[in-house]
């Protein structure tokens, strides 16, 4: 059984997000305004189906999929894009792979402890976030 991220997250680190930004094309107005805030997750996990929420009060984004199954995510909100998203489980990591304008983009996330990591990367830029179980 894969791990459950079920729960309330609230973000205790974020290394190199202006970078990944950077990477993404996204203007530096909104970079600064992103790199400030400190998002919490929200997880809600039944079987194959996920639902993964970024709540900040700047703006929310809610991921709706089904594991193993390639949708179309849009990210118009984020950084102007869609893309075709993947997230399959690499033993008890979520993995997604984001194909579209951008080379080697996607997304990893794994818990250790209390602890919820997810590491973005887009081209050469890796961005690290650690969040917190809240409950």
């Amino acid at each position: 059984m894969p791990a459950d991220f079920n729960g309330y997250w609230k973000m205790l680190s974020n290394e190199n997000f202006e970078e990944y930004l950077k990477a993404l094309d996204v203007n530096i107005a909104v970079r600064k305004i992103a790199s400030s805030l400190k998002p919490d997750k929200e997880i809600i996990q039944d079987g194959n189906h996920m639902t993964i929420k970024t709540l900040s009060r700047f703006k929310n984004y809610i991921m709706d999929f089904e594991i193993g199954t390639e949708f179309e995510e849009d990210l118009t909100g984020v950084d102007g894009r869609t893309c075709m998203t993947t997230v399959t489980w690499d033993g008890d990591k979520l993995v997604s792979v984001q194909k579209g304008e951008k080379n080697n983009r996607g997304w990893k996330h794994w818990i250790e402890g209390d602890k919820l990591h997810l590491e973005l990367t887009c081209e050469d830029q890796v961005c690290h976030q650690v969040f917190k179980k809240i409950k």
